[in-house]
């Protein structure tokens, strides 16, 4: 059985690597991995999750154009500092409510505020979130967005949005750029222009709450006993630093589009082998030990800002 779940283990991280396993498929093929067979290389993977997570993040970076980002900030700046600042207060006290433990809830509720998945591979290492919180709060994150992905559509065409409202609705209440692009695209050739344009503004919030957080856990670190020896610093996250960097080559070296974009996949494809690796860290001894209440913060937290935004949007509050 060992020899078996290494053959496993090792042909589901190749194909993760491919491209053919979406990051959702290889999240819950990780974590199906893991409940079914006793992980053979759970120090090794961890290492390399870890490191591969942050370069992944980096070479994602190459897939945003600052120009567009900072032309939709400029319209839309003020509706999504609120929708994040909502997000992220509702998401804290709800925590708080459900008692949901460790790094959990701060990652699910960055994620809905932000830019789901993006947005907890940016945040986890920071915060030294464990395998385990990260991959409930990726499953949670992936679960919401598949849902989105379905039914916005159809509500949108029930409440007769326009394509504007939609494609403001979608991004500001769907998860990961990816399903706001899979959503807009069915509604709408201007919906899909404003809802990724937006969604990109609200992404590159990303960079400052990562450096905010790392602030914070290295000022609080410092206070600890034993601090003065380097026992509880927080290291700084270099990873998002070099982060704006590829958004920056991206951007304003047009003469490198080929390879840019060659960067960018290899961060999705990246991604996607992480996810693999953190689900299959899961066992049903962790599954038993989190329980339902971080999956229910994020249904409540999602399910509160969807409906604000389309309320607000519908009443004429929040235009683009």
């Amino acid at each position: 059985m060992p020899t078996f779940a290494k053959i496993i283990f090792v042909v589901a991280l190749a194909l993760s690597f491919t491209g053919l396993f979406s990051p959702p498929i290889a999240l819950t093929v990780g974590i199906l991995f893991g409940l079914s067979f006793k992980h053979p290389y759970m120090g090794e993977s961890r290492g390399v999750a870890r490191t591969l997570l942050q370069c992944s993040v980096v070479a994602l970076g190459f897939g945003m154009n600052l120009h567009e980002v900072l032309k939709a900030g400029r319209s839309g700046f003020i509706y999504t500092a609120m929708g994040i600042s909502f997000a992220l207060l509702a998401g804290l006290a709800l925590g708080k409510l459900l008692q949901v433990r460790g790094n959990s809830s701060f990652l699910i509720t960055a994620g809905t505020a932000i830019c789901g998945g993006s947005a907890i591979a940016a945040i986890g290492p920071i915060l030294q979130a464990n395998e385990e919180e990260m991959a409930v709060s990726l499953g949670t994150i992936f679960i919401l967005n598949s849902i989105a992905l379905l039914i916005f559509p159809p509500i949108g065409n029930a409440l007769h949005l326009t394509q504007s409202q939609f494609g403001l609705w979608a991004a500001l209440a769907i998860h990961d750029t990816s399903s706001v692009v899979g959503a807009a695209t069915k509604y709408g050739p201007q919906a899909l222009v404003i809802g990724t344009t937006v969604k990109l503004a609200r992404a590159l919030w990303i960079v400052p709450l990562a450096l905010v957080i790392a602030a914070v856990k290295r000022s609080r670190a410092e206070k600890l006993p034993g601090a003065a020896n380097g026992v509880g610093r927080v290291q700084f996250p270099w990873f998002i630093f070099f982060f704006v960097l590829a958004a920056l080559a991206n951007t304003y070296l047009p003469a490198l589009p080929s390879a840019t974009k060659t960067f960018f996949t290899l961060g999705r494809l990246g991604l996607t082998a992480t996810l693999f690796l953190i689900g299959s860290g899961i066992s049903r001894d962790t599954l038993k030990e989190v329980g339902w209440r971080p999956l229910l913060l994020g249904v409540l937290l999602w399910l509160g800002v969807g409906l604000t935004s389309l309320y607000f949007i519908r009443t004429g509050f929040i235009a683009f």
